[in-house]
């Protein structure tokens, strides 16, 4: 499924596809996946919710920023709430996987009259990871620290065999193999990952977590998100394995629900309907 829609804000293009009708739902991917990654979902979260999935910037068929500082969680949220608004959509539910989920949550601490649930998938705050950082989860979380390292050394590495890399990533952060991806979403997303501007930008977005986002969210570690939450986290990811994942996130939202759902890091490929069913049920509540 290639994105069927198009927005520009402040020279980024952003690139989506839309579903439904009912309340809006903004869908965000993570790495190194594109929109794409909510196709099973959507025809269950399309019954009763307008659906919203875009490319982030830098991924997929959005633009490729130059510089790191255009790769941060806050300009990337910003993204998310002028596209919601050109929609019609003053406020809207929001839920991310991997890196979606860190910029749904920027977008709830930023716009916190937009957001009227947050939905974080695998995730623990970026600030507690980076300050918390221990061996076993660097090892077990690696290519935070490498694709932070300046150019061109990891563009330059991935480039020689990008699906290697990749392909790798979506096997490497918990249970999970290659046949739990759909083959025609596999194909679609070594199409965006071969290109060298993308591999750029996702190495950029892991520039920026440590050089901008670590910051950002340091200056907000006494506020909190106010909406209604919801925590997803694979059972059997690397996450779970070496944190109390709902543990990390009770400081950070002050109405928070959490569930575990079958798989690793990427169980909504792994567990759609588990995921879909967690999600929807959440909403009900909201």
């Amino acid at each position: 499924m290639i994105a069927d829609h198009s927005f520009t804000h402040t020279s980024q293009t952003i690139a989506y596809t839309t579903s439904g009708d009912g309340a809006p739902l903004l869908l965000l991917h993570g790495f190194p996946q594109t929109h794409v990654m909510w196709r099973p979902l959507l025809p269950a979260l399309s019954k009763n919710h307008f659906t919203v999935a875009a490319d982030l910037r830098g991924y997929g068929e959005s633009t490729k920023p130059e510089r790191v500082e255009d790769m941060s969680f806050r300009a990337m949220a910003d993204d998310m709430v002028a596209l919601m608004a050109s929609l019609g959509h003053d406020s809207f539910h929001v839920a991310g996987h991997d890196r979606g989920g860190r910029v749904a949550h920027r977008m709830a601490l930023d716009h916190p009259s937009k957001v009227r649930s947050l939905t974080v998938m695998d995730i623990v705050p970026t600030e507690h990871l980076l300050t918390n950082m221990t061996t076993d989860i660097a090892k077990a979380y690696y290519h935070w620290l490498f694709l932070a390292q300046p150019a061109p050394f990891p563009e330059t590495m991935i480039g020689h065999d990008p699906d290697a890399y990749f392909e790798r990533c979506l096997l490497g952060f918990g249970k999970a193999s290659l046949e739990d991806f759909d083959p025609e979403l596999l194909t679609l997303y070594r199409q965006s990952w071969r290109d060298p501007d993308c591999i750029r930008t996702m190495c950029d977005d892991y520039r920026a977590a440590i050089e901008i986002d670590w910051e950002h969210d340091r200056q907000d570690l006494d506020r909190k998100v106010t909406c209604p939450a919801l925590v997803l986290y694979g059972q059997d990811g690397a996450m779970a394995k070496l944190l109390d994942v709902p543990a990390t996130w009770e400081s950070r939202l002050d109405n928070m629900q959490h569930a575990a759902i079958a798989g690793g890091h990427f169980f909504p490929d792994q567990s759609p309907d588990a995921t879909q069913n967690a999600l929807l049920d959440f909403l009900k509540t909201v």
